[in-house]
């Protein structure tokens, strides 16, 4: 199936989305991506994202999403989106599992959906429920309030503050572990100023309040900086990204699948 542009999914203009559906959808996992720019930029990608296209052609689906950004936007107008986007692939789209990822603001969006479970429980869908979000990709998110979010408040965006507007906030003792999703979470190791050590401590806070350790990955990619990897191609010339999202979106899946038998 080619790669469907421009799918609306919500009553804003910018709430638009491209669907890279592998060749039977209706069986294929489903990764939800939301892309990164701090909250201020970027957007979709122009319907031919290389690492989209090659996870299409591994047999994974990839809806790929815009969302309201600074200045127009206000917190939490973008994590709004990002919900609502979930909620209408979920409900819209043919899938078999369903993971929710995105890098830098967007691991952001997917790290806050996960932990701040009021966003999908707005559209009656439970985040930390592997039957029906199988795992959250958070590729170099920020675990504490936004950067920009500080901006918006007229703060440093140096400083580090932790309340609803940070995903570690929200971690604590878990009602159902046996039915977690799993977390991935991935920094480079020359990342942003403080975003290792807070994406550690991150991972280090979910198995601290009972996340079963498989549930939790925390990758370090070494001699990059700041999703540097996204686009990167390893020794033999192939990108560096998708394999490392098939693995977890596939392992994220046959979690989810066991609750089928």
């Amino acid at each position: 199936m080619d790669t469907k542009r421009a799918l609306s999914y919500g009553p804003n203009p910018v709430h638009l989305a491209d669907w890279y559906p592998a060749d039977d959808p209706a069986s294929s996992p489903l990764l939800v991506f939301f892309h990164g720019g701090g909250l201020e930029g970027g957007d979709r990608g122009n319907g031919s994202d290389p690492v989209f296209s090659e996870l299409k052609a591994r047999g994974i689906s990839v809806l790929t999403a815009d969302y309201r950004l600074y200045p127009a936007a206000r917190f939490p107008d973008f994590i709004q989106d990002a919900a609502l986007c979930v909620s209408w692939a979920k409900d819209n789209l043919p899938h078999g599992p369903l993971c929710v990822g995105g890098s830098s603001a967007g691991g952001y969006l997917s790290m806050m959906l996960a932990m701040d479970e009021r966003y999908l429980a707005a559209h009656g869908i439970r985040s930390q429920d592997r039957r029906q979000i199988a795992g959250y990709f958070c590729d170099s998110g920020q675990p504490t309030v936004h950067f920009n979010v500080l901006r918006e408040r007229g703060l440093d965006t140096r400083l580090i503050r932790v309340d609803e507007a940070a995903p570690v906030y929200f971690a604590g003792p878990v009602a159902d572990p046996e039915h977690l999703p799993a977390v991935a979470l991935i920094v480079a190791d020359g990342d942003m100023v403080n975003r290792p050590e807070q994406n550690r401590m991150m991972a280090r806070t979910l198995l601290h309040f009972g996340w079963p350790e498989e549930c939790v990955r925390f990758t370090e990619m070494k001699g990059y900086g700041h999703t540097g990897y996204n686009y990167a191609a390893g020794p033999d010339g192939s990108l560096v990204y998708p394999p490392m999202i098939e693995d977890f979106v596939r392992f994220a899946a046959k979690r989810a699948e066991k609750d089928k038998d």
